[in-house]
C-alpha cells in the first residue's frame, strides 16, 4: 500500500509541476536569475500544504516520523552540488524527470549524470559518514524543537510569510 500511495502522490505532484509550468526550462532559469518566481511560489506552496498534511496525519497517529541528524557539513556540500547541478543543466532532479516525461530528451545526459553521482556517493558513503557527517552535527533536531514551539506555530509563520512574499512578488511582476 505504501508503494501505491507513493506512486499516486508522486504522480499528482508531477501533474502539479506540469500545470505550474515548473518543468519549463525558461521558468527554471528565470528562478535562478530572480526574474520569475513561479518556481519559488510553487515550492513554498507545496511545503506549506505538505507540512499541514504530514503533521496532521502525525498528530492523528496515522503516520510517525522523526527528524534526521542535522549535519552542516553535509548540508553545505549537498547544497553546493545541488545548486551547481541546477545552474548547469537548468533543472533540478525532480523537474528533469518531469521534463523527460514531457519528451524533452536533452535531459537524458543530466539524468545519467545524477545516476552516476548516486553510484559514486554509494561508494564513498563510508568516508562521508566518518569524516563529513560529524562536521557541525546538531543531532536529530527540528525547527520547532529548536525554537521550543509547536510545529503548528512554525507552519502558520511559514504560511503567513509565504503569503506576504507572494504579494511582494506580484507587486514586482515576478
Amino acid at each position: 500500500m505504501t508503494l501505491v500511495f507513493g506512486l499516486i502522490t508522486g504522480t499528482l505532484f508531477g501533474a502539479f509541476l506540469q500545470q505550474a509550468e515548473a518543468l519549463r526550462f525558461e521558468r527554471q532559469v528565470g528562478a535562478m536569475r530572480l526574474v520569475d518566481m513561479t518556481i519559488v511560489k510553487f515550492m513554498l506552496t507545496t511545503i506549506v500544504v505538505g507540512s499541514i498534511g504530514v503533521y496532521l496525519l502525525s498528530d492523528l497517529g496515522v503516520v510517525s516520523f522523526s527528524p534526521r541528524s542535522l549535519s552542516l557539513g553535509l548540508q553545505i556540500i549537498g547544497g553546493l552540488l545541488f545548486g551547481a547541478g541546477w545552474a548547469i543543466i537548468g533543472y533540478c532532479p525532480g523537474t528533469s524527470i518531469g521534463a523527460l516525461a514531457e519528451g524533452r530528451f536533452h535531459v537524458l545526459w543530466p539524468i545519467a549524470g545524477m545516476l552516476i553521482g548516486g553510484l559514486v556517493f554509494a561508494v564513498i558513503y563510508p568516508f562521508v559518514q566518518s569524516t563529513i557527517r560529524p562536521i557541525g552535527n546538531f543531532g536529530a533536531l527540528s525547527l520547532p524543537q529548536l525554537l521550543g514551539v509547536s510545529h503548528w506555530v512554525v507552519i502558520a509563520a511559514l504560511a503567513v510569510g509565504s503569503f506576504f512574499l507572494f504579494r511582494f512578488f506580484e507587486r514586482k511582476g515576478l
